[in-house]
């Protein structure tokens, strides 16, 4: 029996020949019968210890490839053939980390290279090392009690939101809360009102139950509210008033009111998604629809954008009348979001840290916003307009002569600059085909003014009026 076995390797001796046993006799190239050697005679074939070879055997006969027969040796056992198909192992390509030399315009995305690491990890080591095991241990569906008492009041002060910390449910970021409302307040048949356009993601979660979307198309205001149907009967209404996605606009008072009046006359619910309002670059933050009707609004919120996706935490605020239900989504979801991060978290907001944060990334990203629109006033003076950008770190670009259909984007991609129609977005096609995300807040000056000149040159290789 030739088996090779590489000495020279970090492998152990006895992984190598258990794996090529194993394998052999998968493969059926030792058959089902079949006497092997002797350890002692396989030991000096190899070259090897006698014990490497009997740890070998004895954990192929722990997992029933081979059987000894005392006084005659050990031999292959039955049924262990198995034939593996050819194919799976080119399947996968490897995942490429790091930077692309692709300017990625995507939306959405703070710059983690200010995510303040030294206080954080000070923080989770005082945590770590000074609290009670229990914080180890499984937690309470809706989050963390200090958290939540410190978010609570948080939200108050910056976002007007009024509730009590027993109203709020944490989440693993704004996606499992919005999957969580789902189940809340949707079932199959149920119809839905959300602006047009919305985020893509946001329509195949809310679609996904069965529900059936009835899109209210948005202007340079928000939602068009005096759209809203008077002969429909919504399970709930999805709106992001204080910087609608992808568009930029900001909900008045005046339609505020006529969107709480229509739910309340409609019996249904508003879910408010306030997903980035904390970088407003003109006056302060709009407050929250949910601080005029705290009964009629679910408030979703998470830390995605002010700090970092990757803590995956999110909120939900709740009427009284929804608590315990969705507590009980939460446990059967994922038990409940870490406790550790909820209280690394509830002290960064308590000392401060989290204000000053947004106060320093409100500065850089207004510099970055006020590049991106120099830089397109540059290259595309008198053919571009630009909107959105008060708010947020993207703004909506709407070029006069161009039409970005699904070709067209990937030939730009292909130039070097990665961009979002706002088509991709819309329920009802064919409203926004000259209009672009243009996200800005990941990128550096350096790289705004690399994108955007390297957008200028493929679009004039394609249109000649740009």
């Amino acid at each position: 029996m030739w088996i090779h076995i590489e000495k020279n390797t970090n492998i152990p001796l006895m992984k190598q020949l258990y794996s090529k046993l194993r394998e052999k006799i998968l493969k059926g190239e030792l058959h089902e019968g079949e006497r092997l050697p002797s350890t002692r005679l396989l030991s000096n074939q190899l070259h090897i210890s006698r014990n490497v070879v009997l740890e070998a055997y004895d954990q192929l006969i722990a997992e029933g490839f081979l059987v000894t027969k005392q006084g005659a040796g050990t031999f292959v056992a039955e049924g262990a053939y198995f034939p593996v198909e050819k194919g799976t192992e080119n399947f996968f390509t490897e995942e490429k980390v790091g930077k692309s030399a692709i300017i990625d315009f995507r939306s959405g995305i703070p710059d983690l290279s200010f995510f303040p690491r030294k206080t954080w990890s000070k923080l989770l080591q005082t945590i770590c090392l000074t609290s009670e095991d229990y914080i180890f241990n499984y937690g309470n569906p809706e989050g963390h009690p200090v958290f939540r008492q410190v978010l609570s009041r948080y939200l108050k002060k910056t976002r007007g939101v009024c509730c009590h910390p027993n109203q709020i449910v944490v989440t693993s970021g704004a996606t499992q809360a919005l999957s969580m409302l789902t189940k809340l307040l949707l079932t199959q048949g149920d119809k839905m009102l959300i602006e047009d356009p919305i985020t893509k993601d946001i329509q195949t979660i809310f679609s996904s139950t069965g529900a059936t979307l009835y899109p209210i198309p948005v202007d340079k205001e928000g939602m068009q509210t005096h759209l809203l149907p008077h002969n429909e009967k919504p399970a709930c209404i999805f709106v992001t008033p204080s910087h609608q996605f992808p568009l930029g606009s900001t909900l008045p008072i005046q339609r505020r009111i006529e969107l709480l009046a229509y739910a309340k006359m409609k019996a249904c619910y508003i879910i408010e998604d306030d997903y980035d309002s904390e970088f407003r670059y003109e006056g302060t933050p709009v407050p929250s629809l949910q601080g005029l009707d705290p009964n009629r609004v679910i408030y979703v919120g998470s830390f995605s954008k002010i700090l970092s996706p990757g803590l995956r935490l999110g909120y939900l605020v709740l009427p009284p009348q929804f608590i315990e239900q969705c507590k009980t989504i939460k446990w059967f979801t994922d038990l409940h979001t870490p406790c550790l991060e909820q209280l690394v978290l509830a002290n960064f907001i308590e000392e401060g840290y989290l204000e000053r944060h947004i106060y320093k990334m409100k500065k850089i990203y207004k510099k970055r916003r006020d590049c991106l629109l120099d830089e397109l006033e540059k290259h595309f003076s008198g053919k571009v307009t630009v909107s959105g950008s008060l708010t947020g770190l993207h703004v909506i670009t709407h070029f006069n002569n161009v039409n970005f259909s699904p070709s067209f984007v990937k030939a730009i991609h292909s130039a070097g600059v990665r961009i979002y129609p706002v088509e991709t977005h819309s329920i009802n096609k064919g409203q926004h085909y000259q209009k672009l995300i243009i996200g800005f807040g990941h990128l550096t000056e350096s790289q705004i003014k690399e994108g955007v000149s390297t957008l200028h040159k493929a679009l004039s290789l394609h249109v000649s009026d740009i």
